[in-house]
């Protein structure tokens, strides 16, 4: 038996776990369904473009097929592994536009507007340029500017400048639009993901917290409408873990939902078709689920090795990487790939930024999974306020079956238009002098697409998600949001959600941070609920 039970050892399970176990009267446990964080690909930076190949780290969902990608299956990859998808992603530091989280606040989540949220992230970060009134120093999440970016990083943000871009040397400023490269959270040549800042440095130290890896969690168990524990599987054992206080649910905006449907949290008649007994019906658990769609234009570069790619060259690069890396900590293998990128308009009437790019030091297909020859770059382009909505179901009452994932991608008109005139800028930037002397060329299956019909065609073809599903277990008072303003489960007791299925409509960028602040504010949420009690 423990106080609290935090099931998912993701950034938002790590962070409340280090958080609420620095109260030694507070018993804690951390369960998560991977593996300790211990793989050289996890901490090398640049290990993370393999990760995508390796199933042990890596739970590698498909979404249902999407008709608004001519009946194609998304992939989902998500970490599975302490520290989660912030253990396997592109390190980028992110937190989003000011307008997003008044936004939140404005749905009716009281304490979750801009002014309210800056000090979590502001107590999570430890930013190497130094404080000032938007960023700290001091918190465990270490933010670094790039060791050792590549040169052509620098050329993609010259090229955006060329192309009417402002430069922006802080996407977390007091201004998210323009071009700059991205800071990210490293260490010393080493990621640092909440997996690392805030936990790794307890780990044995701390009597009252206990971290199981390789646990499963099947189902959260009731007594009437209260949790009381969990049914975890470990090895061959199954077993129940009791919690005094609460279970928070920190498993991600596709395993939160799909535990909760699980344990009988839900749309009642899709659950008593599934033969699953239903303890509270609640229907909007699953639903408003959205991510940033995104699209790749690729360039091959023939001959330019200082760019990442498959040659004889390339791959003497990398050995010499990895020594030095092994050695040092230091020189390409520090890259997060994603090095540099930008935040635009769509359109001049778009009150904030719309669109975010990513350039990327690769030829990048098929989320890193197929192999290409040669040397190359390319560029993203995502919807950063999606207004396409989907769903999370159970697609069995099998706890060991995946969960049925459809974004509903492109549904909404309005996201495909963003792309397309999304991927006309794109190659307005990289068609600019900085870039275009280089001998980069197009990708055919792009480049051919002309008109805004073949542009389209060629998006709902190859677009897909860059990792931020959210919103399936919504914030908000309305009879379909699944949480309220504490992150408590509506009409049960001892049971919050804390991670990126809580947020009532996407952040205007990467999630990770987000999801981190979340976390920083829910331990204030539970320790204040405790002193009440």
């Amino acid at each position: 038996m423990f106080d609290y039970l935090i099931v998912g050892g993701g950034a938002a399970g790590c962070v409340l776990a280090a958080r609420l176990s620095e109260d030694p009267a507070v018993s804690v446990c951390l369960l998560e369904a991977g593996p300790p964080d211990r793989s050289a690909l996890v901490h090398c930076p640049a290990g993370f473009a393999l990760l995508a190949r390796l199933g042990n780290i890596n739970w590698g969902f498909e979404t249902v097929p999407q008709p608004g990608l001519l009946g194609r299956r998304g992939y989902q990859p998500r970490g599975k592994v302490l520290g989660g998808s912030a253990s396997v992603n592109a390190m980028i530091y992110i937190r989003g536009q000011r307008e997003d989280y008044e936004h939140w606040a404005a749905e009716g989540n009281p304490g979750w507007g801009w002014d309210d949220v800056l000090p979590y992230f502001r107590r999570a970060e430890h930013n190497e340029r130094g404080a000032d009134a938007l960023h700290a120093t001091g918190g465990p999440l270490n933010v670094a500017d790039l060791q050792q970016p590549n040169r052509f990083s620098a050329l993609f943000v010259e090229a955006a400048l060329q192309d009417g871009l402002p430069r922006n040397d802080d996407f977390n400023g007091p201004t998210q639009e323009g071009a700059g490269l991205y800071q990210v959270m490293q260490k010393g040549g080493e990621r640092c993901s909440p997996a690392k800042g805030y936990l790794t440095p307890h780990l044995g130290r701390r009597p009252n917290l206990r971290v199981l890896t390789d646990a499963r969690v099947r189902r959260v168990r009731f007594d009437g409408r209260r949790a009381t524990g969990v049914e975890v599987v470990q090895g061959a054992a199954t077993r129940t873990l009791e919690a005094r206080r609460e279970v928070v649910l920190c498993a991600g905006a596709l395993q939160s939902p799909q535990i909760l449907q699980l344990s009988g949290v839900g749309d009642g008649a899709m659950l008593q078709a599934l033969g699953v007994p239903v303890v509270h019906h609640l229907p909007g658990v699953g639903e408003h689920l959205h991510d940033h769609v995104d699209v790749t234009v690729v360039h091959r570069a023939d001959g330019r090795t200082e760019l990442f790619g498959l040659s004889l060259p390339g791959a003497l690069n990398a050995l010499q990487g990895v020594l030095q890396w092994r050695r040092e900590r230091r020189g390409i293998l520090t890259t997060n790939f994603g090095e540099a990128g930008a935040f635009l308009r769509s359109r001049p009437d778009e009150p904030t930024p719309d669109l975010q790019l990513h350039f990327v030091i690769a030829k990048l297909l098929d989320h890193g999974r197929k192999t290409v020859l040669g040397h190359g770059y390319s560029c993203h382009v995502c919807v950063l306020r999606p207004e396409s909505r989907g769903r999370v179901t159970l697609a069995s009452a099998n706890p060991d079956a995946a969960p049925a994932i459809d974004p509903g991608f492109l549904a909404a008109p309005g996201d495909l238009e963003r792309l397309v005139v999304g991927i006309r800028r794109v190659r307005s930037i990289l068609g600019r002098p900085a870039l275009a002397g280089l001998g980069g060329r197009e990708l055919a299956g792009s480049a051919a697409a002309r008109t805004d019909e073949e542009i389209e065609r060629f998006v709902r073809s190859h677009a897909d998600t860059i990792y931020h599903p959210v919103g399936s277990c919504r914030m908000g008072p309305g009879p379909r949001d699944v949480v309220d303003a504490q992150l408590r489960v509506h009409g049960l007791e001892g049971l919050r959600v804390v991670d990126a299925s809580i947020m009532p409509r996407i952040v205007s960028g990467n999630t990770t941070a987000p999801t981190v602040m979340i976390a920083e504010r829910a331990a204030d949420l539970v320790r204040a609920a405790a002193r009440a009690a």
